[in-house]
């Protein structure tokens, strides 16, 4: 049983299910991030933790008690929204002890309390103005400092970045990081930005359509996707998933790929496990940094395969230079370096790392298990 545990929850819109059997036990000072798409479900199973939407079926528990039906003011959660949520006439301390005086918190302790979160979150010398005079990056850390000062058992982040410039957002993020790595909060965050759910959590619910398609480590989730969807949705630019046939010689698997002049070449894996899927359709997924020009391929590697193709184009990106190409009558991204003196039209060796590559079955879309 973990601290905050969530069994078998469903729930319905009428005749529609848009949650199915949710099933995900987070642990005290765990940072889990629910991250998907528009529509899939994340922001729904954040509001019943909170108490915000009802739970059809399935239990939710904060340390071994079951809040189902309890009203979010007794559930000691605080949660922060996508859109402040602040009070336009208020000051900024008194929108962060607001809910302490609502509580019954004595002047004195909302005041220190207020005193301490504010030196935290560097807001301090805010406390007198309103927020109508504040800067997007400070009204989220007075949101925050709501939330803080409450000292919950749970917070509760919906989309709290979407609403700040990218410089911003990329600060934000980091202080998010400092302040959970500081104060060993217990967070459930959501995003629809993959960036955000790698560089923030300590494990990533990946949820499409009501499921949760993969729940683990962002090394987990980014290095052995669960499936397509998985290995698409996190990583940018996305992983590569190109069309291949399995060849066994010698009992070695190799993926049989097309390359731009339609002819065939053979890309030797690194697992065992597909030598009974000779003959076999599968799809190969790789992502940009595991295809290079072969100086900056990965030294340690045990398995770099050289292929030679033609590149359709050349994409500068400051410290990279993304290339396209053709693979398996698909466009496929490599990363190289900077400097590589690489143009559309050239006919170039590539590195493929396949120590990085995963096979996923191309009925299932499931990765097919080492």
């Amino acid at each position: 049983m973990g601290f905050l545990d969530i069994r078998d929850v469903t729930k319905f819109y009428g005749q529609t299910e848009v949650l199915h059997r949710i099933n995900i036990s987070i642990e005290e000072d765990e940072f889990l991030v629910l991250v998907g798409p528009s529509g899939c479900g994340k922001s729904t199973l954040l509001n019943m933790i909170a108490g915000l939407e009802s739970i059809t079926s399935g239990e939710v528990s904060i340390r071994g008690r079951v809040i189902n039906g309890v009203h979010p003011s007794q559930r000691n959660i605080a949660m922060v929204f996508q859109s402040y949520a602040l009070y336009p006439n208020m000051t900024v301390g008194k929108n962060i002890t607001f809910g302490l005086e609502m509580h019954g918190v004595s002047r004195h302790e909302r005041e220190e309390a207020l005193l301490d979160v504010a030196k935290l979150l560097q807001i301090d010398h805010l406390l007198d103005r309103k927020p109508g005079q504040l800067s997007g990056g400070q009204r989220q850390r007075v949101a925050m400092g709501r939330a803080l000062v409450r000292k919950p058992d749970v917070f509760l982040f919906d989309e709290p970045l979407s609403n700040l410039d990218a410089k911003l957002r990329v600060d934000m993020r980091t202080e998010i990081k400092k302040l959970h790595e500081k104060l060993k909060t217990t967070i459930v965050y959501v995003t629809h930005d993959q960036i955000e759910a790698m560089t923030l959590s300590t494990r990533i619910a990946v949820l499409e359509q009501g499921h949760i398609q993969q729940l683990g480590t962002p090394q987990e989730i980014y290095n052995t996707p669960a499936n397509v969807f998985v290995g698409r949705f996190m990583g940018s630019p996305a992983m590569n998933v190109i069309p291949a046939r399995v060849a066994v010689q010698e009992g070695v698997p190799f993926a049989c790929v097309t390359d731009s002049g339609d002819g065939e070449q053979l890309l030797r894996f690194s697992q065992a496990n597909l030598a009974g899927w000779d003959g076999r359709e599968i799809l190969l997924g790789i992502r940009p940094e595991a295809i290079t020009d072969p100086e900056g391929a990965d030294r340690g590697s045990t398995n770099v395969v050289s292929l030679r193709n033609r590149i359709g184009v050349t994409e500068p990106a400051g410290s990279d230079t993304f290339v396209t190409m053709t693979l398996g009558g698909i466009d496929v991204t490599a990363r190289m370096r900077a400097d590589v003196n690489v143009c559309r039209g050239d006919t170039v060796d590539l590195a493929f790392n396949m120590d990085k590559a995963v096979a996923f079955d191309p009925e299932t879309e499931k990765r097919i298990e080492s």
